[in-house]
C-alpha cells in the first residue's frame, strides 16, 4: 500500500475539492434531501430491505447521503471515508438532520484501523472500488468487520464501462478489463457537475468481476448472487437516455452499466 501513498494523496485533494461543487449541484440536490428525500437507489433498498436496528458500515460514502439516508430507515450507521472535507460536512448534515451516525476519515483500506466494532451489514455503492489498486485487502477489511452471518452488499458501475475513455465525443475502447497497471486521468469539471472548472487529477485501477468475486470468497464470504443491469440510476456516461423507470441507458444499450453483488461472511469451521 506504502507505494501508492502519493496515488491515494492525489485522489484525496481532488475529491476534498469535489465536496463544495456536489453539494451544490443539481445531482445530490441537497435541498430536497435535508426536507426528507432519500438519495437511495431501488438497488439497494430491495437488496438490504428492512435495516432497521440493524448496524450498518458504509465504506466510501462522500458526504454522507447514503449513510443518512440508511439512518433515517432506522439503521445504526458508521461511515467511512478518505476526504477530510467530505466527512467533515457528513457529520454537520448528521446534527443538522439530528440522526445519529457516526463518520470516520480513513483510507478505506485503514478501516480496522480505525473501528473495532463489527457490522449487521458492510455497503458500497457506484464509483467506489475503481479507486483500489488490490482488492484482496479490501474484502479481507470487510470479512473483518462483517458480523458471522453478516451481509456485505455492492452495487457498483460495470467493469466493462471503464474500459473506455470518454473525454473525446465518441467513448474509445483504450484500457484492458482487467488492467493493473494505474490509470492516471486529468480533466475539466466532475460527474456532477461537468461546467465546473475544477480540474481532477485521479489515479485509479480496472478491476473485472472475477477479481471481485474471488477476493470475496477467498476473504471467507459466501456469495449470494450476482446480477448486471443495462441502465445507471446516474446520467454521468455519454449519450444515455432517460427511461420510464427513471434509469439511464443507450439508445442500443450492447453491455451492462451496473451490477450488484450480495455475499454473507460464513461460520468459521
Amino acid at each position: 500500500m506504502d507505494d501508492n501513498t502519493n496515488y491515494f494523496e492525489v485522489n484525496k485533494d481532488t475529491w476534498n475539492k469535489k465536496v463544495e461543487i456536489h453539494v451544490q449541484s443539481e445531482m445530490y440536490n441537497l435541498e430536497d434531501f435535508n426536507a426528507g428525500k432519500s438519495s437511495l437507489m431501488p438497488y439497494e433498498l430491495r437488496a438490504l430491505g428492512t435495516v432497521k436496528n440493524k448496524s450498518l458500515l458504509h465504506l466510501q460514502c462522500h458526504f454522507g447521503q447514503d449513510t443518512l439516508s440508511w439512518s433515517r430507515l432506522g439503521a445504526k450507521c458508521v461511515g467511512v471515508d478518505i476526504s477530510d472535507e467530505g466527512i467533515k460536512l457528513a457529520k454537520q448534515l448528521n446534527e443538522k438532520l439530528n440522526l445519529d451516525a457516526k463518520f470516520v476519515c480513513c483510507n478505506v483500506l485503514d478501516t480496522s484501523k480505525h473501528i473495532c466494532k463489527t457490522f449487521d451489514i458492510v455497503f458500497t455503492s457506484y464509483g467506489t472500488i475503481g479507486w483500489l489498486p488490490d482488492l484482496k485487502p479490501w474484502a479481507k477489511m470487510i470479512a473483518e468487520r462483517l458480523k458471522t452471518g453478516g451481509t456485505f452488499y455492492i452495487v457498483e458501475f460495470h467493469p466493462i464501462v471503464w474500459m473506455f475513455n470518454y473525454e473525446k465525443a465518441k467513448a474509445e475502447m483504450k484500457y484492458h478489463y482487467n488492467q493493473e497497471e494505474v490509470i492516471y486521468d486529468e480533466y475539466e469539471g466532475t460527474y456532477a457537475n461537468q461546467d465546473s472548472k475544477m480540474v481532477s487529477k485521479e489515479y485509479g485501477w480496472n478491476h473485472g468481476l472475477s477479481e471481485v468475486i474471488n477476493s470475496l470468497i477467498e476473504a471467507g464470504l459466501e456469495i449470494d448472487y450476482l446480477n448486471e443491469y443495462d441502465e445507471s440510476p446516474y446520467d454521468i456516461f455519454p449519450n444515455l437516455n432517460k427511461t420510464e423507470a427513471g434509469m439511464y441507458k443507450q439508445e442500443n444499450q450492447l453491455f451492462p452499466l451496473i451490477f450488484e453483488l450480495k455475499a454473507t461472511k460464513k461460520s468459521p469451521l
